[in-house]
């Protein structure tokens, strides 16, 4: 009898949560669902006994902790009841916060549960916390799973930019049961960030997907038509006497590797060899206080990151490649400063472009020459105050490089970034200061070449209002560059700035030992509220804006206006689920006010009932006959733009299918009908299992450009210096191929190959007579000279015939949170051959993998230790 009583009182509690978690029931109809949208604030329980992490819901604790139910749809239908109940629970003790979401489900066995590697999205159901634990409204910590235990993690900041790099450590549990599946979550405060004081209220918002609908529910009700979403997160209180968590982190890794060495040997031949090379450092994460994080690097090897991808610039212009090395990508949206924003939908650069530390050195490229160069170590200090000053300082060493020949192909080079930015009127405001140190140490062979310094200066600012809606920015900045005169007149030389141009009053000065100049941007914009959206931007460079030694400038010397408009509707009709339509409008011009630049688009984007995205769009630039390009002759005579036509349009088939068809394409004509060109873009999103996903991409673009820049014979400036331009056929192929098999969510394998070709051949060529002619014709005539420029010959301009491919293959195994072993192939082939050159499809692929291939074999093992 005694062993059934306390049977009894044991089973009590257990019955009574479970019964209170597997009702599936429709949400109570005696609370409106307006009042239901409104309800933004919960409380959080101490838990007297943790949790077990088991994915199940049967933990006294989450008998006592409050019942969030209050979930509505926001996508398609924005406040609509749904038929997916979901409830939460929050608790937490001394070290975790612990959250329980049940999500009830009609027909459990139709859940989609899809396995991926760590922070990869797949079309599988998922459930999102957003925990904005400074309650800034402004940065959050996002936390993801889905039924199969995939984790995702992001930290969040400027209300809804998601920093993908940022992996903490905690752990989660799923289960799928007969209603439904759960997911229970512990996150250690250790990995969060707040203020150090005896209670806590942090903002907190859980999205969960339902694949099979593509229909998103939430708690709060998120709008779309807002900007942002941590400013519309709901409020979780009660987290009281939280201890300081010791955070102090270190990952010490060890690798090896075995790399392909080129060489030239005495007879000219070149040679191969394969090293076995090892290397040993750590990443470091220190707490200095609650809200403060020390990052630290030391002989950083990020050997398995994948390679930038294969491109061919005939441009006069830098390629921007997207940063991917995981130290340069977490926690840096403190070191944002926009400078550069050309196009509403492609983003800013600005100040700081991480990709200048470790760069290729700039005297390399010959034969044995290193690729990169080597950062000695590296650390940032990130966080925010109580106060809401957010702050960011940033110090990385590159070593001295030397080349194959014995010399200096990179100096030892310090970079320095600080950054503080103050919140103001609860986070509709803010100011910003932000400072860069670029200080090389120079010897007799690069003393020549680059500047021995570079600084740059910004303050920024920016206010909301009108239910934080309306939003008007403005920024103000300044460089100075300072090194030899010949490296100053080398950076007054370059695509950037163009002093020498014979047309401009800008005073080139070979004998400057430091260059200064300013830059300043203005903006208004509307990205919330109703269905309109707009931004206008007015932006200035100065002649001698120089950002290039840390930060991305593309040119100085330039006015910038530009309109964007929009027109988004999230509510579903008859014709489509959503739709956004907008148009651009863009004049530029040049700090004396030349106009170089003019033009109009619009862009349709249209999801269908079905879930198809129809998606078109057009541009016409230069329609006036009033631009001139004055980069155009590669420091020559501003050349008068013609009227351009742009047209595109593509098909984007149901995410939800095994595999999912894409198809893009488009064409263009200018210079009078005499430069066209087209492209095609198809791919696939495939999915043959839970466990194997992958894409095929091919991409195909044909342009016959009539005014590509040749060479220029003579020095700028001079009365004798003639400029050619030909006639360019281009054709370039890039398939890309992706393949992804992951065993479980701590062990997958990725690949990734694209094999790059791109052939050309010049012809006609034409020396530039009459720039600023009316009439295309009228400005370019025959070049009757040599290939040496000298009057009298011929020259035939050849063309060229370009192969890369990129080959990357990585399995990675987490064989314990925050420890992971990769092991790492890479292969690369690369030629650049100056000839005529036509497309021959067999014929160039079957070259391009009879190159000599560089392999890299790479194993690299981390271990993650926690005090």
């Amino acid at each position: 009898m005694l062993r059934f009583v306390l049977f009894a009182l044991a089973a009590t509690p257990s019955l009574a949560i479970a019964q209170t978690l597997a009702s599936n029931g429709a949400p109570p109809t005696d609370v409106p669902i307006t009042a239901r949208a409104d309800a933004r604030i919960a409380s959080a329980s101490r838990a007297a006994i943790a949790p077990v992490l088991d994915g199940r819901t049967d933990d006294p604790a989450w008998a006592q902790a409050q019942v969030i139910d209050q979930f509505l749809e926001y996508e398609p239908t924005e406040g609509a009841e749904t038929r997916f109940k979901t409830e939460a629970r929050v608790t937490f003790d001394d070290k975790n916060l612990y959250v329980l979401v049940r999500m009830y489900d009609p027909a459990p066995d139709s859940i989609i549960s899809l396995l991926s590697r760590r922070d990869v999205r797949t079309q599988s159901e998922q459930v999102k916390l957003v925990i904005d634990s400074y309650h800034d409204k402004r940065t959050a910590y996002q936390f993801c799973v889905n039924p199969a235990g995939v984790k995702r993690d992001f930290y969040v900041y400027n209300d809804n930019v998601e920093d993908a790099s940022w992996d903490a450590v905690w752990d989660v549990a799923t289960a799928i049961d007969s209603v439904g599946w759960v997911a229970e979550f512990r996150i250690p405060f250790s990995q969060l960030r707040f203020a150090n004081k005896p209670e806590h209220t942090f903002g907190l918002m859980i999205v969960r997907d339902i694949a099979r609908t593509n229909a998103r529910i939430s708690w709060p009700l998120f709008s779309r038509s807002k900007q942002g979403y941590v400013s519309q997160s709901g409020e979780i209180g009660g987290i009281t006497n939280i201890p300081t968590p010791r955070r102090l982190e270190i990952a010490p890794y060890v690798v090896a590797k075995s790399v392909t060495n080129e060489a030239t040997d005495a007879n000219d031949r070149t040679t191969y060899s394969h090293p076995t090379l090892g290397s040993y450092g750590a990443d470091i994460k220190y707490g200095l206080s609650s809200n403060l994080t020390l990052d630290a690097t030391i002989n950083p090897d990020f050997g398995q990151v994948e390679a930038d991808p294969a491109t061919l610039n005939l441009t006069a212009f830098e390629t921007f490649f997207e940063e991917r090395r995981p130290f340069f990508l977490e926690g840096m949206g403190i070191f944002t400063f926009r400078t550069n924003c050309q196009d509403i939908d492609t983003g800013c650069r600005g100040l700081f472009y991480s990709r200048r530390i470790g760069r290729a050195p700039r005297l390399g490229g010959e034969s044995g020459d290193p690729l990169s160069t080597t950062i000695l170590g590296a650390t940032k200090i990130t966080g925010r105050l109580g106060s809401g000053l957010s702050v960011g300082f940033l110090n990385a060493l590159t070593q001295h490089e030397v080349g194959a020949e014995g010399t200096t192909i990179e100096p030892q080079t310090n970079y320095a970034v600080a950054r503080l930015r103050q919140d103001l009127n609860k986070g509709q405001s803010d100011v910003g200061l932000m400072m860069t140190a670029v200080n090389r140490r120079l010897d007799d062979v690069t003393r020549s070449e680059m500047p021995r310094e570079a600084y740059a200066i910004g303050i920024d600012g920016r206010h909301r209002f009108w239910s934080n809606n309306y939003e008007v920015a403005a920024m103000l900045s300044g460089s100075t560059v300072r090194g030899e005169p010949s490296a100053i007149a080398a950076i007054q030389t370059n695509a950037a700035h163009y002093y020498q141009r014979p047309d401009d009053d800008v005073e080139y000065d070979p004998t400057a030992e430091n260059l200064i100049g300013d830059a300043q941007r203005i903006s208004m914009s509307k990205f919330g509220g109703g269905i309109t959206r707009f931004q206008s931007v007015l932006q200035r460079y100065s002649t001698g804006y120089e950002l290039n030694d840390l930060g991305w400038l593309q040119r100085a010397d330039e006015i910038m206006f530009r309109n964007w408009f929009a027109l988004q509707f999230t509510k579903p009709n008859k014709y489509w689920r959503r739709a956004n339509f907008n148009s651009n409008y863009w004049r530029y011009w040049s700090s004396e006010g030349l106009p170089t630049r003019e033009g109009v688009n619009t862009n349709w984007h249209v999801q269908l009932q079905n879930q198809w995205w129809l998606n078109w769009g057009i541009t016409v630039s230069d329609f006036a006959g009033r631009s001139y390009d004055d980069r155009a002759s590669r420091g020559g005579p501003a050349v008068r733009r013609d009227a351009s036509y742009d047209v595109w349009a593509g098909v984007e088939g149901d995410s939800r299918w095994r595999i999912t068809p894409f198809f893009f394409s488009g064409t263009w004509r200018n210079n009078e009908g005499n430069s066209r060109g087209h492209w095609f873009d198809p791919w696939l999103n495939y999915r043959f299992s839970t466990r194997f996903n992958g894409s095929l991409s091919f991409y195909y673009e044909w342009q016959h450009e009539d005014d590509q820049f040749f060479q220029r014979f003579g020095e700028p400036g001079h009365d004798s210096t003639h400029y050619a331009f030909a006639e360019l056929d281009q054709t370039t192929v890039n398939i890309t191929t992706r393949i992804n098999f992951t065993a479980t969510p701590t062990l997958s394998l990725q690949f990734y190959a694209q094999p790059y070709i791109s052939k050309g051949t010049f012809r006609n060529l034409r020396g530039l007579t009459n720039p600023q002619s009316v009439s295309y014709e009228g400005r370019f005539q025959p070049f009757a000279r040599d290939c040496e420029g000298e009057a009298g010959g011929t020259c035939d301009p050849g063309g060229f015939d370009f192969k890369q491919l990129n080959t990357n293959a990585v399995v990675r195994w987490e064989y314990r949170p925050g420890s992971s072993i990769f092991f790492v192939w890479q292969q690369g082939r690369f030629r650049d051959i100056g000839r005529p050159s036509t497309f021959d499809g067999m014929r160039d692929y079957e070259d391009l993998f009879s190159l000599h291939p560089n392999n890299t074999f790479l194993i690299k093992a981390s271990y993650w230790f926690n005090y």
